[in-house]
């Protein structure tokens, strides 16, 4: 059966970003680090061309291509949050170092791969069965730059506009 997984492009950052991907989530590691077989676009031989890596169970491979491509927004990573400590945790560790923070739980890495971080919470609070309240979450969540469970519970169950 064919399976699909993401090729992360890199000048030259393919082992380091995948080092940092894999120390960030449970069940991941490094499986396979290849070397450039001979000189070319890539690199000189024996330098690193490709990493493959399972991210919380999500196969990645990350490729030092030769030169920088810009990622977007266009295409990004979600990450469930099971409780705000791990949002707090995964968006301080995204987001430092030259990470940029965006909207609505979106940061750009040092690397600048798009993520969401997401609580599992907040389909709760969207989805919910009072419409009201999942009108003020949503309105609570575009207002907020890091996700907070508190903040989207407190819209949800309060009894006028956030």
């Amino acid at each position: 059966m064919s399976k699909i997984s993401p090729c992360l492009w890199f000048d030259g950052e393919a082992e380091e970003a995948a080092k940092f991907y894999v120390s960030l989530l449970p069940g991941s590691r490094i499986e396979t680090v290849q070397k450039n077989p001979a000189d070319g676009p890539a690199g000189k031989a024996g330098t690193l061309l490709v990493v493959e890596f399972p991210l919380a169970g999500q196969r990645f491979m990350a490729l030092n291509g030769g030169m920088r491509y810009d990622y977007t927004p266009a295409v990004s990573f979600k990450i469930d949050c099971a409780d705000q400590a791990e949002v707090d945790r995964l968006w301080d560790a995204l987001s430092a170092n030259g990470g940029e923070v965006e909207r609505c739980g979106w940061l750009r890495d040092r690397y600048g791969v798009s993520w969401q971080i997401v609580p599992t919470a907040l389909l709760k609070y969207l989805g919910g069965s009072d419409a009201a309240g999942a009108q003020r979450a949503m309105q609570a969540m575009l207002g907020m730059v890091k996700l907070d469970i508190e903040g989207l519970r407190r819209a949800y169950e309060s009894k006028s506009a956030a």
